[in-house]
Order: structure tokens, then C-alpha cells, then sequence
């Protein structure tokens, strides 16, 4: 395996703390959200996995696209990450709604399904949490 690229975020302070980028364009504050009893008004690590994971995800997509000769263009992904209580256990569970204009529903999931398969966020959580993925 070949390393093309390393990110390098230092965290402090948890779940209620900083983050910052090696290079500086990340840099802020995190908090708990208010509904599981924190204070809210920054961002949070379920926020954060859904951000990364919906650009990563439309990269795959276009790829996965293109080796068929499709046309995805203005393709969208909303990506919800949830924080679950499963028992004593806390898990993540995620939703990947796509949608590709212009395609038929069933040719929209078969694409959504063979991307999910490519995308590197989706493989790394395969089998490790509950995720639905849907042509809307």
C-alpha cells in the first residue's frame, strides 16, 4: 500500500474541546449537542465523520459513474450520522440519501450501491456499524 496523503488533526479536551489541523484550515471548537446533554453551539464528531464521509463518498460515485459511461453531474449525498445507545454500548449508525438528477430510481441505487462498495469511508465502516444506503 502506498500512502498518497495523511491528514494529522490534534483533538484536545474530547467531546468538549479544539481541534486543529496540522496545515490550519481546520481549527475550532467541538461540543457535546444539546440532545445528549451538552451545550451545543459547535460542531461535533458526528457531524465532522458526515462531513468527510459525504464528499468522499461522491468521489466513488463519479468514479463508479464514469467506468459506466453515466453521467451523474449535480449528484447529491445527505449523509446523517446518528449516536446510538445499543445496551451498555454506544454505536454509530449512518443514512446516505442519493440523489443523481436525471436518473431513474433503480438505476440511481444500483450506482449508490457500487459506490458504497468503492468509497473508502464506507469500506472502513463496513461491517463495524448499521448503514442504509437509498436512491431518493
Amino acid at each position: 500500500m502506498e500512502k498518497l496523503y495523511t491528514a494529522a488533526v490534534l483533538a484536545k479536551g474530547g467531546r468538549d474541546g479544539h481541534i486543529k489541523s496540522s496545515d490550519g484550515t481546520i481549527e475550532f471548537e467541538v461540543r457535546t449537542p444539546k440532545e445528549m446533554g451538552g451545550q451545543g453551539g459547535a460542531t461535533n464528531p458526528e457531524q465532522l465523520f458526515a462531513a468527510a464521509w459525504g464528499p468522499c463518498y461522491l468521489g466513488a460515485l463519479h468514479a463508479v459513474a464514469k467506468n459506466e459511461g453515466v453521467e451523474v453531474g449535480e449528484a447529491t449525498v445527505n449523509v446523517q450520522v446518528s449516536f446510538n445507545q445499543d445496551g451498555n454500548a454506544y454505536v454509530l449508525s449512518a443514512e446516505l440519501d442519493v440523489h443523481i438528477p436525471g436518473l431513474s430510481h433503480e438505476e440511481t441505487q444500483k450506482l449508490a450501491d457500487k459506490a458504497h462498495k468503492a468509497c473508502p469511508y464506507s469500506k472502513a465502516t463496513r461491517g463495524n456499524i448499521e448503514t442504509r444506503v437509498t436512491a431518493i
